[in-house]
């Protein structure tokens, strides 16, 4: 059996715990609606705004990887040319075939943003 005041320590710490927590919600910002911006009320739609969203920012950071990749390359086969490992010729050409395949790409995604 508990004793009547641990009742009410138990009670007054819940109370305190229970306002900390009200107030921590209150900060909380409200969120950003999709680029849809659907009609209020409809949740079908403002999942699939948010799905749209995250398919474009997945999209972009597989562009953003690779960009990065064909610099990567780029910069490593300068190197090689340097040491004497690889010609000049191949640095011109991963040059020229990384630039297609980055605006080709590019224009992929633009077009899958539309789409989507």
């Amino acid at each position: 059996m508990v004793p009547n005041n641990m009742k009410h320590l138990v009670i007054a710490l819940s109370a305190i715990l229970l306002s900390a927590t009200h107030s921590v919600w209150a900060a909380l910002p409200t969120p950003v609606a999709p680029s849809t911006a659907p009609p209020a009320g409809d949740w079908i739609a403002l999942i699939k705004g948010y799905i749209k969203d995250g398919g474009l920012v997945l999209g972009l950071s597989i562009a953003v990887i690779g960009f990065l990749w064909v610099a990567y390359l780029g910069f490593a086969k300068f190197n090689e040319a340097r040491q004497g490992k690889a010609e000049w010729a191949e640095v011109g050409v991963l040059g020229i075939v990384g630039a297609v395949v980055l605006i080709f790409a590019s224009y992929l995604l633009t077009e899958a943003a539309g789409v989507i």
